[in-house]
């Protein structure tokens, strides 16, 4: 992945849209000798240097009261999506970015796989970026590698350090929906691209109790009444397929959710067919 800190052509200015998370001023990027920027500043003072990794942590106070993703989960993650298992999914969230997108707002990026097939689809648009965020500083160091991308550390649940009406697009994959921010961030007929797993999401895994969550039945009807406000329903896609996964395989797709965080094993010993089902729900913003 060649990200903004080794592209050839990085992006050095994002006071646009970059608003600092203490005063809501623009927070602007500096630029050191050294290849990688070195920190994002306000004219108030505040400023956020960059990890050696090159993303910055934007968290604030007592920072977050949610369980980041750690570096084995993170590693776990990265095995199962590079072995292009959920391909079918990056290339629906792609297919659903319009071609003159110029600011993707990944919320919940992860390690910034589904964000790369959509930079990696918007390539040929010199003026394209994107901003990955997660809680995560293990996801973040991966994400900061995307093309053109700018990589955060922060909480979907906080105001997102971004300016009001400049994002065209926010991917919201598998991960919480901050829809009131969302609206915010988002330029009128901007896209919120939603993706949830149906309930059979995984059910094989389920009923060998390897510790997965349940997915409540009423889950996508909670997604459209959470986006009632301010959107407008544009397309939804229901996508089914099925996996023969090893037992390698279960284990990663085990350790990469929320399972991941109470040390889970895997007693699968043969391969097994896992059944996956989401849904891609792209709302617009009015």
């Amino acid at each position: 992945m060649n990200g903004i800190f080794v592209n050839s052509s990085p992006v050095t200015d994002w006071s646009d849209v970059l608003v600092c998370p203490v005063c809501a001023s623009e927070l602007v990027l500096s630029q050191s000798e050294m290849p990688h920027p070195s920190k994002l500043a306000c004219e108030n003072g505040h400023q956020y240097d960059a990890a050696r990794q090159g993303y910055f942590n934007l968290l604030t106070g007592k920072g977050t009261k949610f369980r980041e993703d750690t570096q084995d989960m993170v590693a776990a993650r990265l095995r199962f999506l590079e072995a292009g298992h959920y391909a079918p999914i990056a290339e629906a969230v792609a297919s659903a970015v319009p071609a003159d997108a110029s600011l993707i707002y990944d919320a919940g990026s992860g390690p910034g796989y589904y964000l790369e097939r959509v930079m990696n689809d918007l390539s040929s648009s010199d003026g394209t970026r994107a901003i990955a965020m997660d809680i995560s500083r293990a996801a973040a160091k991966f994400a900061a590698k995307v093309p053109k991308t700018l990589a955060l550390v922060s909480d979907v649940w906080s105001v997102l350090p971004v300016a009001a009406g400049s994002v065209d697009v926010v991917l919201n994959i598998f991960s919480p929906h901050n829809a009131e921010e969302f609206r915010r961030i988002l330029r009128r007929g901007g896209r919120a691209i939603v993706v949830t797993p149906l309930p059979h999401h995984l059910q094989e895994l389920r009923d060998a109790q390897l510790g997965l969550l349940t997915i409540q039945p009423e889950k996508q009807a909670k997604i459209h009444e959470t986006f009632s406000e301010g959107y407008a329903l544009i397309q939804e896609e229901s996508l089914e397929f099925s996996l023969n996964l090893s037992p390698n395989e279960i284990a990663d797709l085990v350790a990469m959710g929320p399972a991941g965080h109470h040390d889970p094993t895997s007693t699968e010993t043969e391969q097994r067919t896992v059944s996956c089902g989401v849904v891609i729900t792209v709302f617009e913003k009015k």
